[in-house]
């Protein structure tokens, strides 16, 4: 008589088969690996005038030259590194910032959440673009940190509110209840009941943050509001539209940036549908 062998780790189990987050895993470690090896694969700086303007790709330079001169794959790497960076920090500021929050509000309740939903909302309706239009005005050189902590501090909001939703269908269990009736302060409860029960909603909503925080920072450098002391990927598109790449056919000026930021983000979706599958047993392939 058969029996069905039952994996030792079931998650991983359900990891390695779920298509949609080993291929979106996959290519994420691509990119990550090639910015973090990527500085030791060319020797030009990104901002440096290297040779003629607008060369194609050649042995010497893999993707070309801008009309500046500067070569294109030094750029690539190190708006890439960029990208990473807006990621981990925007995105893990905005995380961090939206749990607490939102725990706090959905845990306390009464005044404690209106103060805090009242101030979520507060940040909600202030407009990333104009506080950065603002910033611009003041700032003499703006750098990826600035932009970076701008988006962590203004995109927090809508985690808060699906943090303190969930709090609020947790805090009433006999688990919870259990530790408060213990002595255990209000603190311990949420990181020792609440929010080890609530840690891949946590894991997919950092996913989340991490590609917003890329979209968001792409579309700043394109309107011209990103860091004035390095290159990133969105502004390569912002000097390449800038300079009619596109219609002179300046493809390699172009046309990478935007598959990067397209390639990652879409690798961020793919782990983040993948986890959801893995995660919720209504949803895994069986």
């Amino acid at each position: 008589m058969s029996t069905i062998k039952k994996p030792k780790n079931e998650f991983l189990y359900f990891v390695l088969r779920n298509n949609k987050f080993l291929i979106g895993a996959a290519v994420f470690a691509f990119f990550l690996i090639f910015a973090i090896v990527g500085p030791f694969l060319t020797s030009f700086n990104p901002l440096d005038f290297v040779e003629g303007s607008c060369l194609p790709p050649d042995a010497k330079h893999w993707f070309g030259t801008t009309k500046l001169g500067q070569d294109v794959f030094a750029q690539l790497v190190q708006g890439t590194r960029l990208a990473f960076y807006v990621g981990f920090v925007g995105g893990g500021i905005a995380t961090i910032i939206g749990l607490l929050v939102g725990f706090i509000a959905g845990y306390k309740g009464g005044m404690f959440d209106e103060l805090l939903m009242m101030l979520t909302n507060i940040v909600l309706v202030i407009p990333t673009l104009a506080l950065l239009i603002i910033l611009a005005a003041y700032l003499p050189e703006r750098g990826i940190g600035v932009e970076s902590l701008i988006i962590g501090f203004t995109s927090w909001p809508w985690v808060a509110r699906a943090v303190r939703s969930q709090t609020f269908a947790l805090r009433t269990r006999e688990f919870v209840d259990l530790s408060r009736i213990s002595g255990v302060r209000s603190m311990g409860i949420i990181a020792g009941e609440i929010a080890p029960n609530m840690f891949s909603y946590v894991f997919l909503v950092f996913i989340l943050q991490f590609g917003g925080s890329i979209l968001i920072a792409a579309g700043l450098d394109f309107i011209g509001l990103g860091p004035t002391d390095s290159i990133s990927l969105g502004l390569m598109m912002q000097y390449s539209f800038r300079e009619l790449a596109l219609p002179l056919g300046y493809w390699w000026w172009f046309l990478p940036p935007g598959i990067i930021i397209t390639v990652i983000v879409s690798a961020l979706y793919f782990m983040n549908t993948g986890l959801d599958e893995i995660f919720n047993p209504k949803l895994r392939a069986l």
